[in-house]
């Protein structure tokens, strides 16, 4: 898979790095039950794009990794985010979390949607 993603521009290589890097975040704050949810999320979706790249390739149907454990997780760090101190470390990484999470999943929702629709790009 990671053939497919080096031949991408390099804002889009970065992106990626970018949601690795904030989602694998979760290890610094694993004492709060947040960032638990947030690995196991992250791990999940990784999981699932694994299994669907070898079943299925490399198509917009990867994106139903995300669809699938980051949709969920958003919504509890929602619930979660006011009952974290402000000013907190913690709060400001779950904050940069959701605002990542929620923009790949206006790509994901989209991609998903798209392929099936018959777009299997």
């Amino acid at each position: 898979m990671m053939e497919h993603i080096l031949h991408y521009p390099l804002w889009l290589q970065a992106w990626i790095a970018w949601m690795g890097l904030v989602n694998s975040a979760a290890v610094i704050f694993f004492r709060h039950v947040q960032a638990r949810w947030a690995l196991a999320a992250f791990v999940g979706a990784a999981l699932l794009m694994h299994a669907l790249y070898v079943l299925n390739g490399f198509n917009r149907l990867l994106g139903l990794g995300h669809v699938v454990f980051w949709t969920p997780l958003v919504a509890y760090l929602v619930r979660q985010r006011p009952r974290l101190e402000v000013g907190s470390p913690v709060r400001a990484w779950v904050t940069i979390l959701l605002v990542t999470n929620l923009t790949s999943l206006v790509v994901d929702y989209t991609d998903v949607v798209r392929y099936l629709l018959g777009d299997r790009g």
